[in-house]
């Protein structure tokens, strides 16, 4: 296993990596991100799960190798991902001693072996990595945001298109099916803090509690509109949670007070919803695709100015680059199985690649896009390539570390 000295920088938002053992290239690129997986979480998992009896000749580690390689890989289906992982076996087994498994074998696995092992693997692999680096993933805040020293949590789903003609569970409109990944992601880190993975004709509401459990009090949570609910609303306030949203068409509130207003803000009011509760309705103009557009937001913070509740609003544009890249660059589309159980599974593992890759790209500073260090490692899976070198040698480009960063057009009305 390879072995790394990490240095945090003082600021920590960064850190640097020596590499102080030479065996890193003598193994595949495939093998050195899967050396980030802890070792004894795959079968304390299967034990708590009781899937003891679904391993025989296929083991747990073995499928998730399996699934990790088709995400990063792009792999068309089964007979390809099994015929790759037939074709270096050799590497294969390096790999903490991962075998190929027949077609039948993969499906049946998919199938039968709880997905809740996947969910796991991924949880527990992230903690394991804050655990090594405590500053992973940590940016500052830009602009107004600087002032806060609260968390900041952004929620909203994704829908994953699936084939209605094999995958009926999945319906949910006519002649379509498909599956939702409900996400909360923490907007220092960008690091995924809740995850649900529904059916995508499951209303985002409906899941808005799941996603909001754990938030402590002066805790800031931002939802896209779709997770408008007035009862859930009442009770993040008496857990003293801040919560910023959009006003919802059909909506219907009495103003009690109307606030002084400037620049781009257009109304500024404190109204009272039709439970009673009182809360602040924001009108402001704001930039969206190179266009002016006027936008209602709302939120259960009275004293904040108006301009950093629609700054704050405007912070979900990351939990949209997050989907980008998972549904872009991993090509969340192409799935191996049709079950409910196999989807998931699959949709953990895409997780958890994506995890992997940020960090090779946090451990090494990378200053390039997402897109082209996952396409690098992409390219090199099998490859006996120390992953410090290979993005030292292809990420000549100069120039600080940064993560993809909300284009021009997708916010912001305000400067400064």
């Amino acid at each position: 296993m390879v072995e790394l000295t990490s240095v945090y920088l003082p600021n920590g938002v960064g850190m640097k990596r020596k590499n102080i053992n030479s065996t890193a290239g003598k193994v595949s690129v495939l093998r050195q991100l899967c050396n980030h997986i802890p070792a004894q979480l795959v079968p304390k998992l299967v034990r708590e799960h009781k899937s003891e009896s679904h391993a025989r000749e296929f083991s747990h580690w073995s499928h998730i190798v399996t699934l990790l390689y088709s995400k990063i890989s792009h792999s068309f289906g089964l007979n390809d991902l099994c015929d790759q992982m037939d074709l270096h076996s050799g590497s294969l087994a390096a790999i903490r001693g991962a075998t190929p498994a027949r077609r039948n074998t993969l499906s049946h696995a998919g199938k039968i072996r709880p997905a809740a092992i996947a969910e796991g693997i991924f949880w527990g692999t992230l903690a394991h990595l804050r655990d090594q680096s405590p500053t992973f993933g940590r940016r500052k805040f830009p602009g107004r945001l600087r002032k806060l020293k609260s968390t900041i949590e952004l929620v909203d789903s994704t829908v994953i298109e699936l084939v209605a003609n094999c995958m009926s569970w999945a319906s949910h409109r006519r002649n379509k099916a498909g599956a939702k990944c409900h996400l909360r992601l923490n907007f220092e880190t960008l690091l995924p803090s809740c995850a649900v993975i529904d059916t995508a004709r499951e209303a985002d509401a409906k899941r808005a509690r799941d996603l909001t459990a754990g938030l402590k009090i002066g805790e800031i949570v931002i939802f896209d509109r779709g997770y408008v609910d007035l009862t859930h609303f009442a009770e993040l306030n008496k857990r003293g949670v801040v919560w910023v949203t959009r006003w919802k068409e059909g909506m219907k509130a009495d103003v009690f007070e109307a606030l002084a207003t400037k620049g781009k803000i257009l109304a500024d009011e404190i109204v009272g919803l039709s439970d009673s509760q009182m809360v602040r309705r924001i009108r402001a103009l704001v930039v969206v695709d190179g266009e002016e557009r006027e936008m209602v937001f709302l939120t259960n913070h009275l004293k904040w100015g108006a301009e950093l509740i629609v700054e704050l609003y405007g912070c979900r544009w990351e939990i949209e680059l997050f989907f980008k890249q998972m549904k872009q660059t991993l090509k969340l589309c192409d799935f191996v199985g049709n079950s409910a159980n196999a989807i998931r599974w699959q949709i953990w593992m895409a997780l958890l690649a994506h995890l992997l890759v940020r960090y090779q790209a946090w451990v090494h500073q990378w200053p390039h896009s997402f897109t082209r260090i996952f396409a690098l490692l992409r390219g090199t899976l099998w490859e006996k390539r120390d992953i410090s070198s290979l993005l030292d040698r292809y990420g000549t480009a100069k120039g600080s570390f940064r993560y993809l960063a909300s284009p021009a057009q997708a916010y912001f009305a305000f400067e400064g």
